[in-house]
């Protein structure tokens, strides 16, 4: 495809030519800007490049061209292997960052490999990545004997963006380029997501502004038919993507399936605290970065797509959704964006979502609001949250969130407040510096619509850490990056939950590999979770140390190692336990690879609340657990892949001694029974996957899986195999989608 453009300054003609087809032709990008000053940011040192890489970036009416031309001399070994969409692998590769406001809020990467793999992702927070979106855009490699070359087009259509001035906008990017045998990364300009900021540290660029519009309808059928029991069903819907202007965009779903197309890690739980699961399906997850508000907690945030669609309010299984809406764009400086969800059933559920927020170059104000109805609990969910992030100086960010829930239910009315600030300062010579304190009210309650770990939370860290990148060439490692941390977290009722020291070392290693140590050294302090509102848990000291190292292919051999050793529970360090997980993947071809990988974990004082009617009962179990988990990865060509995913679980729990507790939290030894138990789970995949145009799919997808718990310690082992004989559920789905752009 070629196109001729016209800027608005009224030049019209071939005032360029460029043609997405992977090859830098002569005279094709001289009127694109060329960025040449490719420098090291893994390891960080700011040094040139390690290979010759030239990039050329130019705005054109039907969206941003980019180009790159990567030397790589036979002495670099290169990565042939192909990649699946939003691969992880370590190959060559090159990525496009565009914030296409320039306000440092939300940042779009796209990243092509050597092979033709692409990869998407959105950037919100500085340095929080998202794969779960997957975006429009097209691109090209070549390869010749001196190196390869990549050229890309990311419509303008791609996401809302601001106005400029003067038939201008300013963009601010980031080019980077992998070299995969080494794991070494070259960019323009010099930033790192190892650092606290990272999208505000993109390079400004200004270019022609260019307005591209979109309508897009893609309908979609699907039909599954039940193994187990028998029956079948048929369903039909549609999504709606439109783009009118740069400054709108709208997107709808009315009778959405998202069907199992993504399979879900295995998980079994049972803590007191919600396991948090990202969210997958396409409408969820597009152009959603402008309701990203978070807090420095793990996985908070205040809305939680998975909850729409979830387990019914009245138990009866997942809830199905009636309609969507999501509208983003601008007025003026300010972003906005509305969202709202509708379930459908007499327990159907209603969410619905207000966000702004306002630049200031260097610092920005948001809000957000999100309110659920839920009529079957004869509850409404209010939460109110405003977030500010400001960057003094080059070497300080800041970054505050203050937010409020209103809960109504049967005539009541429940209020209280949350509230974060994180302070990252940069110092000199790799040094630098953290401080993060948190304070979650008692009847905080935001997991309505978002999600939450725990509330009645007083948290407090110090860290300082240290780059280390000017380390000789005669050693093993690239670079290494240690960390030190103190913390003490309270909660709201003045109640010590621990104090922590953490000392942690990252290493980049010279051949790719890459490894990661940390231990953490627990103090002494009170569970308020495990008896779930019926008391406290006074726990001794503990430690835990874990190690990981991961060695990218080299051959036909990928693999990766994690080790733990830990204390814990009632025992503290007195009964220690640990666990070990090895993974491996074979390559038969570059388009076809074999993985398998197993955990072993010894869990000898693993606490268990054994249920409501039993109030603050606990049984101290010696536990095992192992975990299987194989598949292979098979990329047919580039619009066919086949994927096989295997997971398997089993548990064996055996029953040491039963725990009551005192009102101080200390543990009264019981005479009430507790049994043994196993539990067996079972996930099974087989996905085929036909792309017949841009986002545009035929899924054929076979599942098999279960779960079963029962009062039987029958052995580790012999529950992992015969979790193989769960059946619980079997199905087949067919499902196609086409979109069609008018």
């Amino acid at each position: 495809m070629r196109w001729w453009g016209c800027g608005l300054a009224l030049l019209c003609g071939p005032a360029w030519a460029v043609e997405i087809d992977g090859t830098i032709a002569p005279g094709e990008w001289d009127a694109a800007t060329a960025i040449d000053d490719f420098r090291m940011v893994q390891p960080l040192t700011g040094q040139p490049g390690s290979q010759p890489t030239r990039a050329w970036i130019l705005a054109t009416p039907d969206g941003l061209a980019v180009g790159f031309r990567n030397i790589q001399p036979p002495g670099v070994p290169r990565t042939r292997q192909k990649v699946r969409r939003d691969f992880d692998e370590q190959v060559d590769r090159v990525n496009v960052f565009v914030d296409f406001d320039g306000d440092g809020r939300t940042g779009y990467a796209f990243t092509v490999s050597s092979t033709g793999g692409i990869a998407d992702e959105i950037i919100t927070n500085e340095t929080q990545f998202s794969s779960d979106w997957d975006g429009q855009w097209r691109h090209a490699v070549t390869e010749d004997a001196e190196g390869w070359s990549v050229e890309l087009l990311i419509p303008w259509h791609t996401a809302p963006m601001r106005d400029g001035a003067g038939g201008e906008r300013t963009l601010k990017l980031f080019l980077a380029r992998v070299v995969g045998s080494t794991g070494e990364r070259m960019a323009w300009p010099v930033a790192s997501f190892e650092r606290a900021r990272f999208l505000s540290e993109f390079a400004p660029l200004t270019v022609t502004q260019y307005s591209q519009s979109l309508l897009a309808v893609t309908p979609y059928v699907s039909g599954l038919y039940d193994n187990v029991g028998g029956d079948s069903e048929g369903n039909a819907g549609v999504d709606l993507f439109w783009k009118p202007n740069g400054r709108f965009q709208l997107s709808a779903t009315v009778n959405p399936d998202f069907g199992q197309v993504e399979s879900d890690d295995l998980v079994v739980n049972f803590s007191a605290t919600e396991t948090f699961v990202s969210d997958k399906r396409p409408f969820f997850t597009e152009n959603q970065g402008i309701f990203e508000y978070t807090t420095p907690s793990d996985f908070s945030q205040l809305l939680y797509t998975r909850r729409i669609g979830g387990p019914a309010d009245d138990g009866g299984g997942a809830s199905d959704i009636s309609a969507a809406l999501k509208l983003n764009g601008s007025l003026g400086a300010a972003k906005y964006g509305l969202f709202s969800a509708d379930e459908a059933g007499e327990a159907g559920r209603s969410f619905h979502a207000l966000r702004l927020v306002r630049d200031f170059q260097a610092q920005n104000l948001g809000m957000m609001l999100t309110h659920v109805e839920r009529p079957f609990l004869g509850r409404e969910a209010s939460v109110l949250g405003i977030d500010h992030d400001w960057r003094p100086s080059a070497r300080w960010n800041v970054r505050s969130r203050v937010f409020g829930s209103r809960i109504d239910q049967d005539g009541e009315r429940v209020s209280d407040l949350g509230a974060t600030v994180w302070a990252d300062y940069e110092m000199d010579d790799g040094w630098r510096q953290q401080w993060i304190a948190m304070h979650f009210g008692n009847e905080l309650e935001i997991n309505d619509a978002g999600y939450l770990s725990r509330n009645s939370t007083n948290y407090l860290h110090w860290q300082v850490s240290r780059r280390f990148t000017d380390l000789p060439d005669t050693s093993r490692y690239a670079s290494a990056d240690w960390r030190w941390r103190a913390s003490s977290n309270h909660n709201n009722r003045g109640q010590k939950l621990n104090d922590q020291f953490r000392m942690s070392r990252q290493g980049q290693l010279r051949d790719g590999s890459s490894e990661y140590a940390q231990i953490n050294v627990n103090g002494a302090g009170i569970n308020d979770l495990l008896l779930r509102g019926n008391g406290i848990v006074r726990l001794p000291a503990n430690f835990n140390a874990y190690y990981e190292f991961e060695r990218p292919r080299k051959g036909r051999w990928a693999h990766d190692v994690e080790a733990e050793l830990f204390g814990g529970g009632l025992a503290g360090n007195d009964r220690l336990g640990g666990s070990l997980w090895y993974g491996a993947t074979y390559f038969v071809s570059d388009a076809f690879s074999l993985n398998a990988g197993a955990i072993l974990i010894q869990r000898p004082d693993w606490l268990i609340w054994q249920g409501a009617e039993t109030g603050d009962l606990v049984g101290a179990f010696d536990g095992k657990e192992a975990r299987l988990i194989a598949g292979l990865d098979w990329s047919i060509d580039p619009r066919q892949e086949l994927r096989v995913k295997l997971q398997a679980i089993g548990i064996d729990a055996r029953a040491r001694q039963a725990w009551r507790f005192d009102p101080a939290g200390n543990a009264i030894a019981a005479s009430d029974p507790v049994e043994d138990f196993s539990v067996r789970n079972l996930a099974f995949q087989i996905r085929y996957r036909y792309e017949l145009a841009p986002l545009s799919y035929l899924y054929v997808v076979y599942g098999r899986g279960g779960f079963d718990r029962s009062a039987v310690s029958e052995g580790v082992d012999e529950a992992l195999v015969d979790s193989f004989d769960l059946r619980d559920d079997e199905q087949l789905m067919v499902k196609l989608s086409y979109r069609f752009e008018l």
